[in-house]
C-alpha cells in the first residue's frame, strides 16, 4: 500500500514506488550514502551529472527561513541589536546543514518525478 507524499517524503521513500528507500539509512542517524537507484522499483535517482543542483536552491531556501524564524525568535527573548540574534541563529543552525542539505535531495527528486516522472522501463 502506497502511503501519503509527505509521509513518502518523511520517511526518505522512492517518490515512483514509496517502497524502496533513496538512502542507505536515515538522514537523521547521519551523513548516509544514496543508493543510485531504487531497490525496488529501479528508478536512478540522480539523471545526469549535476542532477542535485536544484536541491541547493532549496537547500538555501529553507536555511533562509530556519535563520529567519530563530533569529526573530532570539530577538523577540532577547531584545538585543537584531544584528546580534542573527549572527546567532546562523551559528545555531549549523549543525542542522548537512540534515537540511540531503533532506532538500528528497524534496528534488520528489520535485522532479513531478513534473517529469521517469517511466517504469520493463527490461529492468
Amino acid at each position: 500500500m502506497k502511503s501519503s507524499t509527505l509521509g513518502s517524503i518523511l520517511a526518505q521513500r522512492c517518490p515512483r514506488c514509496r517502497l524502496g528507500t533513496i538512502f542507505r539509512y536515515s538522514i537523521f542517524r547521519g551523513f548516509p550514502k544514496m543508493h543510485e537507484r531504487c531497490p525496488v522499483c529501479h528508478l536512478k535517482f540522480a539523471r545526469e551529472a549535476g542532477y542535485f543542483l536544484g536541491a541547493m536552491y532549496i537547500s538555501y531556501g529553507i536555511a533562509l527561513v530556519t535563520i529567519t524564524l530563530i533569529a526573530a525568535l532570539l530577538w523577540r527573548i532577547t531584545g538585543r541589536w537584531i544584528t546580534k540574534d542573527t549572527v546567532w541563529a546562523v551559528i545555531l543552525f549549523l549543525p542542522l546543514a548537512p540534515t537540511i542539505a540531503l533532506f532538500s535531495r528528497v524534496l528534488w527528486i520528489y520535485l522532479d518525478q513531478t513534473i517529469d516522472p521517469e517511466t517504469i522501463d520493463p527490461e529492468q
